[in-house]
């Protein structure tokens, strides 16, 4: 929607605005530019295109997860480090059905851009094993799958991963 810049700038007008609202003595409203200058220092930090792209991908909703990737131009410029890494980790996840070779590419810009959550982070490694799995790379992708077994905390993808190591002992 806005370039990250633009959303500091919103913000600071904001912080202005409710300053000059107390010195007036309209407390309420100082109060209330205040709370509302979460709003794109929020958005700052969560883009809201990656944010509505996760919730299609929640739906099995592929086309209109990159419907909303498409909208981001020039991710490098308009994007914090972290939503870069957002951004490959879910085209990763959308290519991952039909093209290895691009998610791979997807995925390893993902890991390393960064991302936020281990969850997410073990989710791309354990893509990125089964990449190289399917490409006879046994060392990778062993390598890949103890990083995501150290990553998933919760267990989660634990059926995932023991699934893939017995997958490998038939290369």
């Amino acid at each position: 929607m806005f370039h990250r810049f633009f959303k500091l700038i919103i913000a600071a007008l904001l912080i202005v605005t409710s300053i000059w609202q107390f010195t007036e003595g309209n407390i309420g409203n100082g109060i209330f530019l205040l709370l509302l200058t979460a709003v794109p220092i929020f958005l700052y930090y969560k883009n809201e295109y990656i944010l509505l792209a996760f919730l299609k991908l929640r739906k099995q909703d592929f086309v209109g997860a990159k419907i909303w990737l498409d909208k981001i131009k020039n991710p490098e410029t308009a994007l914090v480090r972290k939503q870069q890494g957002y951004y490959n980790y879910l085209h990763g996840l959308m290519v991952s059905q039909t093209n290895l070779t691009q998610a791979e590419k997807y995925f390893k810009k993902a890991v390393e851009l960064g991302l936020s959550m281990d969850m997410d982070l073990a989710v791309a490694k354990l893509n990125l094993a089964g990449v190289a799995m399917s490409r006879r790379r046994k060392l990778e992708a062993t390598n890949l799958l103890n990083e995501a077994k150290k990553l998933d905390k919760q267990g989660m993808l634990k059926d995932q991963i023991k699934m893939m190591k017995e997958q490998m002992k038939k290369i």
